[in-house]
C-alpha cells in the first residue's frame, strides 16, 4: 500500500500526540550506569517514548518501517543510526564510539524480524567489545493492545501509564 506524503504526515502528527498522552515512569537500578539497552521488539513502542528527550542513540532498521521509526525517534530525541541484523557486527559498529563516551544505545535484542524474543547475538557482542555493561527494558503497561504480528506488539493505549523497569541483562554474562 502507498502512503502519500499527506497521509505520512497525518500519521506521524497522530503518533506524537498519542505518545504525548502517555504518562511515564522509570525505574533505574541502583548501579545503573550508561550502556547497552536490550528490549524486546514487541515493546518498542513503550520503552520508545518512556526514554524519550534522555539523548539515548537507538539502531533501527533500514527498512520502510524504519524509515517511519527514524522520523518519530529524531522527533523524540533519540540519535538513530541505521542498520541490519544481517550486517552482523558491522551493521552495529557504529555504536561503539557513543558507548566509548558514556553514552546509552538501545537496540531490539531480537532483532527487527525475529524470531521473537529470541535473542540475538548484537547486544551481547556490543557489550563486551565496549566494556559496558547490558540493560534490559521491562515495561509493564496500564492498558494495552496486543497486535497480532510478528513480534506480539503490544500498544500502550491513550492516556494509559507506562512504568518501565531496567534491569542487569544477565543472559550472556557468564561469558562476558
Amino acid at each position: 500500500m502507498q502512503i502519500t506524503p499527506l497521509k505520512e504526515r497525518v500519521i506521524q502528527s497522530v503518533a506524537r500526540l498519542w505518545l504525548k498522552s502517555l504518562r511515564t515512569e522509570v525505574r533505574l537500578p541502583d548501579d545503573f550506569r550508561p550502556g547497552v539497552l536490550g528490549l524486546w521488539h514487541g515493546d518498542l513502542a513503550a520503552c520508545t517514548v518512556a526514554l524519550r528527550h534522555k539523548g539515548i542513540y537507538a539502531f533501527v532498521s533500514k527498512s520502510k518501517d524504519g524509515d517511519r521509526l527514524t522520523d518519530l525517534a529524531t522527533g523524540l530525541g533519540y540519535h538513530v543510526l541505521r542498520g541490519s541484523d544481517t550486517q552482523g557486527a558491522l551493521g552495529i559498529r557504529g555504536l561503539l564510539k557513543p558507548l566509548r563516551q558514556g553514552e546509552s544505545v538501545a537496540m531490539a535484542l531480537d532483532g527487527p524480524r525475529g524470531p521473537a524474543m529470541q535473542v540475538k547475538p548484537g547486544t551481547e557482542w556490543l557489550a563486551h567489545t565496549s566494556d559496558r555493561p547490558a540493560w534490559m527494558l521491562l515495561p509493564r503497561y496500564g492498558a494495552s493492545i496486543r497486535l497480532r504480528t510478528w513480534d506480539h506488539a503490544k500498544i500502550p493505549l491513550p492516556f494509559s501509564k507506562i512504568t518501565l523497569n531496567i534491569e542487569r541483562l544477565t543472559l550472556f554474562d557468564a561469558r562476558l
